[in-house]
């Protein structure tokens, strides 16, 4: 179940940069725990799906969890072995663009010890430094 997108308007686009904080997605906003990343990152689909796993395994039945990133980004991707030139590659795979501060998934319904292993295993799975938060 992979979180990208149905359709997008353009099927190639630029790579960007990852400067600055998250404006948007900054604070926990559904749930009563949260995982917020403490540095920039391209998050692939895989990862979010492996990190979403981990955490729903953990908890079996005892917490709702949101997911609050999705890979919107294509990545273009070239075939090995093949020449400078004849435009950009096709594309590889999806990825969402994660700045620092950004919360990348949410849990309410379970006990705080049982949310911050789960968040654990989760983080493990992603390719930045991230940080436990509970609601104030």
């Amino acid at each position: 179940m992979a979180i990208i997108p149905k359709r997008v308007k353009f099927r190639r686009v630029h790579r960007g940069r990852m400067r600055g904080t998250a404006l948007r997605g900054s604070r926990i906003s559904f749930g009563e725990y949260g995982l917020r990343a403490l540095e920039p990152a391209w998050v692939t689909e895989r990862q979010i799906e492996a990190a979403r796993v981990a955490l729903t395994r953990h908890v079996k039945r005892g917490g709702k969890i949101w997911v609050r990133l999705c890979a919107d980004k294509p990545v273009t991707k070239k075939p090995a072995e093949t020449r400078m030139g004849k435009g950009k590659g096709a594309p590889d795979h999806w990825v969402a663009v994660v700045k620092p501060g950004r919360i990348l998934f949410e849990m309410e319904g379970a006990e705080e010890s049982l949310a911050r292993e789960a968040m654990r295993l989760a983080a493990d799975k992603l390719p930045m430094r991230t940080k436990f938060e509970v609601i104030a």
